[in-house]
């Protein structure tokens, strides 16, 4: 998949567990680890909003594209 979650990699900057910001996004934890594990299908804006508050963080901090190559 072109689009990659880096969201492993905010959180080891800002040492906080997946467990912790769960519950600041108020988020399940299945969910985040979906997201976390690059499984995700779709995220909603409301959602990227919410963790991008909590880690402190720019969207692009979170989300990366990289072209498949053919």
């Amino acid at each position: 998949m072109p689009i990659i979650v880096n969201l492993d990699v905010m959180l080891a900057r800002r040492k906080m567990q997946l467990s912790e910001l769960a519950e600041k996004v108020d988020i399940t934890l299945p969910n985040l680890s979906i997201l976390k594990t690059g499984k995700a299908k779709a995220i909603r804006f409301s959602t990227l909003e919410s963790i991008c508050g909590a880690l402190n963080c720019q969207p692009g901090d979170i989300l990366e594209f990289t072209p498949e190559e053919k």
